[in-house]
């Protein structure tokens, strides 16, 4: 069961355990939502598509992938 998460740096605290953070982009509400798994559980948060670049470069998981919407996988790396 996911757990949903409101707060940017309670994530970023639960990112640091993630085996893998997902990013899947919803362009038509102008949000993201950013998956983080770790062995447990499986959090989330949605963030606005203008402070998503800027929180995926705060973020500490092994790494990222963002799906699109054709539900293509690719690897992203954020510097």
């Amino acid at each position: 069961m996911p757990v949903e998460i409101t707060s940017k740096d309670e994530f970023i605290e639960k990112s640091e355990k993630a085996l893998e953070c997902r990013v899947v982009r919803d362009e038509k509400r102008g949000i993201a939502k950013v998956k983080a798994r770790t062995r447990k559980y499986l959090y989330t948060i949605k963030i606005d598509l203008k402070e998503l670049n800027n929180f995926l470069k705060s973020l500490k998981c092994g790494k990222i992938v963002e799906f699109t919407s054709k539900g293509e996988k690719k690897e992203i790396s954020v510097q």
